[in-house]
């Protein structure tokens, strides 16, 4: 069982998702009752695709599934890329 003593200890991690995918880097953790509520992490630049530009988001905490030398998160964090966009991107030009 993984002890962190300090916050900052885990600034800077990798986040991972439940399927492997890198999702991007934690920036800082949000505490609620000396408690951590949520996480700001720095997403990667595929992330970056499936949040319309957005180069960070808030997780909540009970999205985290584990955290070690990385993060993993669930997958339901991230959002569902719309079938018509994903249709109308593979089209030829």
């Amino acid at each position: 069982m993984l002890k962190i003593k300090k916050i900052s200890e885990v600034v800077g991690r990798k986040v991972y998702t439940d399927q492997g995918n890198f999702f991007g880097e934690i920036e800082e953790a949000n505490l609620h009752n000396n408690k951590v509520d949520s996480w700001k992490i720095r997403l990667s630049s595929l992330a970056i695709k499936n949040f319309n530009g957005a180069r960070g988001v808030i997780i909540p905490h009970n999205y985290v599934k584990s955290v070690g030398d990385v993060f993993i998160i669930n997958q339901v964090a991230m959002p569902a890329q719309d079938e018509e966009v994903s249709e109308v991107l593979e089209e030829p030009l």
